[in-house]
């Protein structure tokens, strides 16, 4: 669970450790492995008609990419506690939430970093329209928040609970 406010990034033990075995993976055993595929694929000739060279160069960028993103995040990560179940919408928490009070029109997600999303649960982060919204709101309270098209919508709070993973 992920909450992050000014340039810190809150996490728990278990996410910080995940993302950090998930970088030393990325740094050591994959970058070698994309290294092999690159001289096995310069070694097959022609560079500019080499799809399989072209293909590991794209793949060693991206991988590249997510070492720093992953470097950065935990360079100003603190690892802290799951919020606690107190009835007050925070980051870590799976939330529902009733559009315009509507109870037949609700949504449920976690509300975190993109970094601690999954296919289990939709996921939105602290700093999104709608999780600005919630924020710090108790179960049961209405919260307003600014959709894309300038417009105001509002939702009612009818559950919020710490996320289990």
């Amino acid at each position: 669970m992920t909450q992050t406010s000014d340039n810190v990034t809150w996490l728990t033990q278990a996410a910080y450790d995940q993302l950090k075995a998930e970088l030393e993976h990325l740094s050591g055993p994959a970058r070698a492995e994309i290294t092999e595929k690159i001289a096995a694929a310069r070694e097959e000739g022609d560079l500019k008609e080499n799809a399989g060279y072209h293909a590991a160069k794209e793949e060693q960028g991206k991988q590249e990419a997510r070492v720093r993103q992953l470097k950065q995040l935990l360079e100003t990560a603190k690892v802290g506690e799951a919020p606690a179940a107190n009835g007050v919408v925070a980051p870590g928490m799976v939330v529902t939430i009733a559009f315009d009070g509507d109870p037949d029109d609700t949504l449920e997600f976690l509300l975190a970093s993109r970094e601690y999303a999954s296919s289990d649960i939709e996921t939105y982060s602290p700093q999104s329209p709608l999780g600005t919204g919630v924020n710090g709101k108790k179960i049961g309270a209405d919260a307003e928040y600014e959709l894309p098209n300038g417009k105001k919508a509002s939702v009612k709070i009818l559950d919020a609970k710490p996320y289990a993973g």
